[in-house]
């Protein structure tokens, strides 16, 4: 991924750098309020966006590996690129200094915000892989390519207000999973096939939903909680369904 290749784009304008505070300024017990978690892709680190900024983990051992505590605001989304200098963040909190409607993608060896992409509505989540931003509104989908910055799909969606949206992230397959125009479905687009695949996993809403990493699996789980199923994605197949006691469930 070429940074100097997102700052050399019309749409990327520059920016100044986040304020930081000084040194005793914050500290773990000033009310600060945690408001995401993410992993990255390759589940090694997450990322955990506060109520005064973000934070990075690492996984084994475990350890906080770097923080950036702000004066100006926190950040209800924070996305990290494998274990690179480069997240997507998205303004949250009480103090929204940085705009719900906003995916800013921040270098943290410059220390600086090198590109933004606004909306009219909020943005509810950001996936990320080496060669695509996917941005997850409540009633549509974005794709972009991450060298040019050019959209490359718009997907319309039922109301998605959880930003549900998985993504492969093997180089070898390009797989982005999603709701679907109807309750209880999920649609699969198999970007280097060039194949979309509609999958009725569900009577009820979907409620959450994760892929393999090569994206040639998908478990979903609905509203109602007590079933998880697992599918082929290329063909949408059912190949396995687990129940869940219902005490699990509440």
């Amino acid at each position: 991924m070429g940074i100097a290749s997102l700052e050399s784009q019309q749409s990327w304008p520059s920016s100044t750098p986040f304020s930081q505070p000084e040194p005793g300024d914050y500290d773990d017990d000033n009310g600060t309020e945690l408001l995401s978690v993410s992993w990255n892709q390759d589940y090694g680190c997450f990322a955990v966006g506060t109520s005064n900024g973000f934070r990075i983990y690492n996984c084994d051992p475990f350890k906080e590996t770097f923080r950036r505590d702000l004066k100006s605001g926190g950040f209800g989304i924070a996305e990290m690129l494998f274990r690179s200098n480069i997240l997507a963040l998205v303004g949250g909190g009480a103090n929204m200094q940085y705009p719900p409607n906003k995916v800013m993608i921040w270098d943290d060896h410059q220390s600086r915000c090198v590109g933004e992409y606004s909306y009219r509505s909020n943005v509810r989540g950001v996936k990320l892989r080496r060669d695509r931003i996917v941005i997850v509104l409540e009633h549509k989908i974005y794709v972009y390519d991450f060298t040019d910055l050019k959209l490359l799909h718009q997907i319309e969606t039922q109301s998605n207000p959880k930003g549900l949206c998985c993504l492969s992230h093997h180089s070898s397959t390009s797989v982005l999973a999603c709701p679907g125009l109807r309750r209880g479905e999920v649609r699969v687009e198999h970007f280097g096939l060039k194949m979309t695949k509609v999958i009725s996993a569900h009577d009820s809403q979907i409620s959450c939903m994760t892929m393999t990493l090569d994206g040639l699996l998908l478990a979903t789980a609905s509203t109602k909680g007590t079933l998880i199923r697992i599918f082929n994605t290329m063909d949408g197949t059912q190949l396995q369904e687990v129940k869940l006691q219902a005490a699990l469930c509440h």
